[in-house]
């Protein structure tokens, strides 16, 4: 077995942190305890490509006990929880490549080293395992499909299947209903203002918050935010989203106006160049900015640089940036993710339910081996069942529709 984390050394934290986890996980601590008596995963090899954290480590141990062998690679050079990489290596004998801080090149030398293994499956977080088979495709050749864990994510590959260029079927877990409104809404609110509060450790009441993006993340982005005292500026290019963040009872309005009004900016859209050098400069002295979407292009990082001074370091997670004309912009987690930049991602209950939609992905695409490629959803039954798993775990009990009510919605002839 071949690794390469940190240090192997810290395990006994990690171990703590997973089992902590893992009593959060109960749709996934079931799935792990029917399914690993058949190893249903027996004689393949997944491949993934996710934040190395707490949760994932459940993931991947699940995986493991239902027969895989598993590979893990980071998707964010700044995610990885280094504790849980070296507990997963030392304890549970699974192949870990990442670091907390890698470079780009050792970033994508972890990806080589997880594609390279005659994979079967794939479990994605951004695409980039994903799209870097496709750039090796001598690395593909035996895979059976793939899962995809994230708005952004899914975006790259529904481009590659239009384009006729995806080699595999893609599973599109983010787009599962108990993913996107759980997971998204309040997984990525939640931690994203637990990791802007560890990195600033400022009041939020009385701040004037502007969140770009009003898709899922945002909207749960904007009301943690708000349910803190602050007040929140929608930014939006989607009339039905600015619509509904409008009846939601937040202002709207275009980026080049809420740059004049606004002490802290989160983005959250998925796309690149939401805040330039051109918005910067109409900022305020002192203003933070922090960005909650995928990958670091969200907010111009490179553009910044070429009109600063001086950088320094004022707290993990936490940089300086003093610009020319003297005015002092601060950037959170160097413009990466930061929910796991700054903090631990996402609360193990709500990733419960993403890894959950993962597994039993997996587990379908393994009994559907002859899928062409392309894009799917997750099969609604498969929706369905971890929300009926989850209400189980937290003691929920819900109506059943009677005959008459059964009759009544699959007929056409009833009516006043």
């Amino acid at each position: 077995m071949d690794y390469s984390i940190k240090d192997i050394n810290l395990y006994k934290e990690g171990k703590k942190k997973v089992k902590w986890a893992f009593q959060h996980m109960k749709v996934l601590s079931l799935l792990r305890e029917t399914h690993s008596k058949e190893k249903i995963f027996k004689g393949t090899k997944i491949g993934c490509c996710l934040h190395i954290t707490s949760e994932t480590a459940n993931l991947v141990i699940t995986l493991k006990k239902c027969g895989a062998d598993v590979f893990l690679c980071a998707s964010n050079p700044l995610s990885t929880q280094d504790d849980v990489a070296a507990y997963l290596v030392k304890e549970e004998k699974i192949s870990v490549f990442g670091k907390k801080g890698e470079s780009k090149e050792e970033y994508y030398e972890n990806i080589k080293n997880v594609m390279k293994r005659n994979l079967h499956f794939v479990v994605d977080d951004g695409g980039d395992l994903i799209s870097s088979l496709h750039r090796n495709e001598k690395f593909a050749e035996n895979i059976i499909g793939a899962t995809e864990e994230t708005t952004t994510g899914v975006i790259r590959l529904r481009n590659l299947a239009k384009k006729k260029l995806l080699k595999f079927p893609v599973i599109a877990v983010n787009d599962a209903k108990t993913k996107y409104l759980f997971d998204n809404r309040y997984g990525t609110g939640q931690s994203t203002v637990d990791g802007f509060l560890r990195a600033t450790n400022i009041l939020l009441a009385g701040k004037t918050v502007v969140i770009c993006g009003y898709g899922w993340c945002g909207r749960g982005i904007a009301r943690r935010f708000s349910g803190m005292g602050a007040k929140v500026i929608i930014t939006e290019v989607n009339p039905l989203r600015a619509l509904e963040a409008t009846l939601d009872g937040f202002y709207v309005m275009p980026i080049s106006e809420a740059a004049k009004l606004g002490d802290i900016f989160i983005t959250s859209t998925g796309n690149t160049s939401v805040i330039t050098v051109k918005e910067i400069k109409k900022m305020k002295d002192g203003v933070i900015l922090g960005n909650a979407g995928h990958f670091n292009v969200e907010i111009d990082i490179k553009g910044i640089e070429e009109i600063t001074k001086n950088k320094v370091k004022i707290r993990d997670g936490l940089e300086e940036y003093t610009l020319k004309d003297g005015k002092k912009i601060y950037i959170l987690g160097e413009g990466r993710l930061l929910n796991l930049a700054c903090a631990e991602g996402h609360p193990s209950s709500v990733m419960d339910m993403s890894f959950s939609n993962q597994f039993l992905s997996l587990k379908y695409l393994k009994e559907n081996p002859s899928l062409p490629p392309n894009v799917y959803n997750v099969p609604s039954e498969i929706d369905m069942k971890i929300a009926e798993l989850k209400l189980k775990s937290m003691g929920i009990k819900i109506d059943r529709l009677s005959k008459i009510q059964k009759k009544y919605i699959s007929s056409w002839e009833l009516g006043t």
